[in-house]
This record gives structure tokens, C-alpha cells and sequence, in this order.
């Protein structure tokens, strides 16, 4: 059988909260109503939104179709797990409730995790509270989730801690604190364990994995734990040499600029980008800035410059 994303169907993430959900499926059932809607294909799309809803409304039904994970995609060959889905329903008579005589049945799909009775009714109240008798197929493991997170490079450097803020499948919300290590890098993942959603049946929770982000530095740019600096010097410095004070992450530290330096030249400070084994250096590249002419001295020296020391840049474009 296919494999059916209810979330898809009706245009939500699987974050959505339970009035999202709502929301969506409300828009939908309008638009897709046998009674009123001109698509073709209508009295079809009319009865997937309505089994879409009926899950994913439900708390425990949620629940138990998220234990199926992220890794499906719709349409894709199905298989239940073995001992059936996450519920199934053990009792009931054959009418099975307004609702599935409205939607005309139910998909296999459905039916492999919740059993035929699992529809039965179309009340807002949960199924246990209608009174049914759900049998538990086993512990299931509850699923991970990934969520990103945004530190500045100082956090990175030094190491921090964040207090994040995570929604579950139903739209509950919680903070947890959380201990960001020296040297993390831009992409990697912190693995919380236990911090996912919760199992079901009795099975364990899931993780959270946190991908870390770069906050935009105001001089600085990241290269795996390199850290990477534009310097701009003048004229002078590159042409005779200089020491020069730089920032690290570290600290303002002497870099040395050898005599005939050229804008583009890269310079290394080993060891001052991001803490690891090993760690990280500092790339410095050299930019050179030449001061305005902006005052009758300052066109004086330019112009002896031209006369004095003849330069042309071009040479290797020509000829």
C-alpha cells in the first residue's frame, strides 16, 4: 500500500499546531465539498482531507502516525510494522460512525494503523474519551527531532549556554536548557538524548538534534574552524613592512607584515580561529587602502610619487 502524508494533504509542517491543523482542513473541506466544489476530482480530495484531519486532529492518533517518522514520502510502498500500527481498535458494532459514511470508507493505509473502528465518530474528544478500547502493538520509539540554533562566534570560541524553546506534534511547547561546547562548528549537530518526542507504548523518547548556525560577525567569516579576517593596511605598511595589532577571538595579537606585501596576500595566525584538535588558525588577508587626495598636500606627494617612482601596475596587460 501507499504510504500517506497527512501532513502534505493538507499544506501543514509537521509542527503545525492543532489550530494550523484546524485552520488548513477547514479551508479545504470548503473548497473540495461534493456538494459545492467544481473540481474534478473533488468527492476524492474531499475524503483524503477528512481522513488527513481525522489523525492528525487527534492527539493520539497524531502521535502514533509520528512514531512512523520524517523518512516517508507520499506514495512511497508500505509496509505496517510487524504486530500491526501503533493502535488498533478491538471492539464496536458495524456502523462505524457518521463520518465514514460521510468520507465513503477509508483508506488501507488508515486501516493498517488504526483498524477499521479507528474513525468511528467525527466529536473533538480523543478516543479514549468516546470510550474505545485501544491494544497497544508494542513499545515504539519515539521519533528525533531537528532543530537549529544561532550562536554568535564568541559563543562558539568560549562556549555557552541557551535556553531553547521546542513544539511538539500537538503544539505544546516547552524550554530546555541547553550547553553549547567550545569549538562547535557551522552545521554541526548537538545530540540531546531523551529530548525528542515521547515514545509510545512504553518506548523510549527520541532525540533532539540541534544544528548549529553562525550569527553574521561584523569582520569576521568562518571556514570550517578557520577564522577569516580582512586587513586593510596602507601603502606604506606593505610596501616596507610593518607590525601590526590585530583582533583574534582570543584577543588582539602583533602580526608581522612582510616588505612587499600585496593586496590578496594571506598571512596565518596558527592556532587563533576555533578551539578543536587541532585547532583552527586565523587567515588574515591584506587589502591595501591608498588615502585620499583630498587636500592640495596630500595631490603634492601623489604627484611626486608619479615623477619619482616610476610604477605600472598594467605592465602584464600589454603587448
Amino acid at each position: 500500500m501507499d504510504f500517506k502524508d497527512y501532513y502534505q494533504t493538507l499544506g501543514v509542517e509537521r509542527t503545525a499546531s492543532a489550530d494550523e491543523i484546524k485552520r488548513a482542513y477547514r479551508k479545504l473541506a470548503r473548497k473540495y465539498h461534493p456538494d459545492v466544489s467544481k473540481e474534478p476530482d473533488a468527492e476524492a480530495r474531499f475524503k483524503e482531507v477528512g481522513e488527513a484531519y481525522e489523525v492528525l486532529k487527534d492527539p493520539e492518533k497524531r502521535a502514533a502516525y509520528d512514531q512512523l517518522g520524517e523518512n516517508w514520502q507520499a506514495g512511497q510502498e508500505f509496509r505496517p510494522p510487524p504486530g500491526g500500527g501503533g493502535y488498533y481498535y478491538s471492539g464496536g458494532g458495524p456502523d462505524m460512525g457518521g463520518a465514514e459514511r460521510e468520507f465513503g470508507g477509508f483508506s488501507d493505509f488508515f486501516e493498517a494503523l488504526f483498524g477499521r473502528g479507528g474513525m468511528a465518530g467525527m466529536s473533538d474528544a480523543g478516543p479514549r474519551a468516546r470510550g474505545f478500547n485501544f491494544r497497544q502493538a508494542g513499545p515504539m520509539r519515539g521519533e528525533d527531532q531537528l532543530a537549529r540554533v544561532q550562536i554568535t562566534l564568541n559563543d562558539a570560541y568560549q562556549g555557552a549556554s541557551r535556553t531553547l524553546e521546542v513544539r511538539g506534534p500537538a503544539g505544546d511547547k516547552r524550554n530546555i536548557r541547553v550547553a553549547i561546547p567550545k569549538g562547535v562548528t557551522a552545521g554541526q549537530r548537538i545530540r540531546l538524548a531523551g529530548q525528542g518526542l515521547p515514545g509510545a507504548n512504553g518506548g523510549a523518547a527520541g532525540d533532539l538534534f540541534l544544528e548549529v548556525d553562525f550569527a553574521p560577525h561584523r569582520i569576521y567569516e568562518v571556514e570550517g574552524r578557520n577564522i577569516l579576517l580582512t586587513l586593510p593596511v596602507t601603502p606604506w605598511e606593505a610596501a616596507l613592512g610593518a607590525t601590526i595589532n590585530v583582533p583574534t577571538l582570543g584577543g588582539r595579537v602583533e602580526l608581522k607584515i612582510p616588505a612587499g606585501s600585496q593586496s590578496g596576500r594571506r598571512l596565518r595566525l596558527k592556532g587563533r580561529g576555533l578551539p578543536g584538535n587541532p585547532p583552527g588558525d586565523q587567515i588574515v588577508t591584506l587589502r591595501i587602502d591608498t588615502p585620499p587626495a583630498d587636500s592640495p598636500f596630500a595631490r603634492t606627494l601623489y604627484q611626486e610619487m608619479r615623477e619619482k617612482v616610476p610604477f605600472n601596475p598594467r605592465q602584464e596587460l600589454e603587448g
